[in-house]
């Protein structure tokens, strides 16, 4: 087979599902919603356009199961059926041609900003960076706990509801359920804390609890961290352990990706040699990880050419391959992939020039948010958006026109 005709290969999950080919867009926070988390028009159309381009899955961005607990202030939440009109047109709307849609829940944790005015997390763990920006969290209460694997398995039903072929549980990037995982974020002394297996139990319990609630055919993934690359945190070896256990459990896809707020190794700025020569950022994990499980993999972050994707697939390294940011410039690459018109992805500048803020690395999502908003007003995207324009927006809307 051509590589083309490898990537346009499906796939049937463990549930049963069938998948149209091995292109995932994964997630890429949109912050886009109207008042009150009330899916857009802005995002409807989005999808709408993504739902062209060819992609076998298509997962949305944050998708925040608690309207008291937000990651950005313009997430999409979803806690109870107010906007299960507006979730079936974003389905029905992205899904007309053949793409997947999933809804990737999340709790932000320590990560939520200071405008939430109730912070938690696994323990009274600060984020030590952007002091000004996030306040110490309140540890939970186990009752509290349970309440939040309730509330993952609402919004699971509501996403199967409304139309949605499938969810994937954030358990990446230092979000809640990343939190609990870690032993720098997570020093509880009870059943939800110390060994690897309590540490794990969160991320577990929400699994089981979307299981019983949306049924045995219903897709279900998990987004975890190959490493937290920070000291004393969420190590390889204990991801590996964590995706053995979530694999026995009937996990249906498995996305590897890695980093925190303080340590953003999914945003590829810092790479080894080996990696840099095989374009995924994660991609010396990812073998180590088919060793350990049979689950369906998928691996996001950095693949750029089309020959590369294949051979990984090919050599059952992994089952699916992700992009996410390249979508945001190009919304029909997996089309164009599948069908050999382009061998090579091409993403945009997103540097302003500016050494101390280009360092931070925010502009990367900056830069292509702005993108995913121009093709929300129906337009196409502009690969050549002045990042310089992006950041003196950015920062007029969030830090000098509310003051």
């Amino acid at each position: 087979m051509s590589p083309s005709q490898i990537l346009n290969q499906s796939f049937t999950l463990p549930c049963g599902v069938t998948i149209p080919n091995r292109i995932v867009k994964s997630a890429m926070s949109e912050n886009n919603a109207d008042s009150g988390g009330k899916p857009s028009d802005r995002i409807i159309k989005l999808y709408e356009t993504w739902g062209k381009g060819g992609a076998g899955v298509l997962i949305s961005g944050n998708v925040m199961m608690d309207s008291k607990a937000l990651g950005e202030e313009h997430n999409v939440v979803v806690e109870d059926e107010k906007y299960l009109p507006e979730l079936t047109r974003w389905a029905t709307e992205c899904q007309k041609n053949g793409s997947h849609l999933w809804m990737q829940i999340n709790h932000p944790g320590r990560q939520a900003p200071k405008f939430n005015k109730d912070v938690v997390s696994p323990s009274n763990v600060m984020l030590p960076i952007m002091k000004g920006m996030f306040k110490e969290p309140r540890p939970l209460e186990e009752t509290e706990i349970w309440k939040l694997i309730e509330g993952f398995g609402r919004t699971a039903l509501i996403a199967q509801k409304a139309g949605f072929k499938g969810v994937q549980i954030h358990g990446a990037h230092g979000y809640l359920v990343s939190q609990f995982l870690s032993t720098r974020t997570n020093l509880r002394t009870d059943k939800w804390g110390g060994s690897l297996e309590n540490r794990a139990r969160f991320a577990i319990e929400i699994y089981r609890n979307i299981r019983q609630k949306t049924g045995a055919n219903y897709p279900i993934g998990i987004k975890i961290n190959s490493a937290d690359f920070q000291r004393g945190a969420f190590s390889e070896e204990e991801s590996l352990e964590v995706i053995k256990m979530l694999a026995e459990e009937g996990m249906d896809m498995i996305e590897v990706s890695g980093g925190t707020y303080e340590k953003a190794a999914m945003m590829g700025r810092k790479l080894k040699k080996s990696t840099q020569e095989r374009e995924a950022y994660f991609a010396d994990f990812i073998v180590k990880a088919r060793k350990v499980t049979n689950a369906p993999l998928l691996l996001t972050g950095g693949f750029r050419t089309l020959e590369v994707m294949a051979k990984a697939i090919e050599n059952k390294e992994l089952d699916f391959v992700g992009i996410a940011r390249p979508f945001a410039v190009n919304p029909f690459l997996a089309k164009e992939l599948i069908e050999g018109k382009i061998t090579e992805i091409r993403g945009g500048n997103v540097d302003t020039g500016i050494g101390f803020i280009d360092k931070m690395g925010f502009m990367d999502t900056t830069w292509h948010a702005e993108n995913m908003k121009i093709m929300g007003k129906g337009k196409m995207p502009n690969p050549k958006l002045s990042p310089l324009k992006v950041f003196f927006k950015f920062a007029w809307e969030n830090m000098f026109s509310k003051k």
